[in-house]
């Protein structure tokens, strides 16, 4: 019964938090501050995302093929490479260094 329980507190806490963003005042999404913080804290958001799955296995740091395939990804976009040729580059790099390893 405690999944169907935590089920039900992760749904209420969900209708809650949107509900939470129906009730900010129109004005202060005008600020200038809040529009800055709206448009960075989704990619900050996702670049912590991508470094945790990328360096954490468990409790552990660890450095293996998935930080090449994320370095070969990001050389790739320093490149200007299109999104496909960066995925492509990623998992070519991530393959290869199992496949050496």
């Amino acid at each position: 019964m405690s999944v169907w329980i935590a089920i039900g507190a992760t749904a209420i806490g969900c209708y809650l938090a949107k509900l939470l963003g129906l009730l900010v005042p129109a004005g202060t999404l005008e600020r200038p501050a809040v529009k800055r913080l709206s448009s960075l804290l989704p990619v900050a958001l996702l670049a912590a995302l991508t470094a945790q799955q990328t360096f954490a296995s468990g409790n552990h740091l660890v450095l293996d093929a998935r930080g090449a395939g994320v370095a070969g990804a990001a050389l790739a976009l320093v490149l200007r490479a299109p999104f496909l040729v960066v995925v492509g580059v990623a998992v070519a790099v991530t393959a290869g260094v199992r496949a050496l390893g």
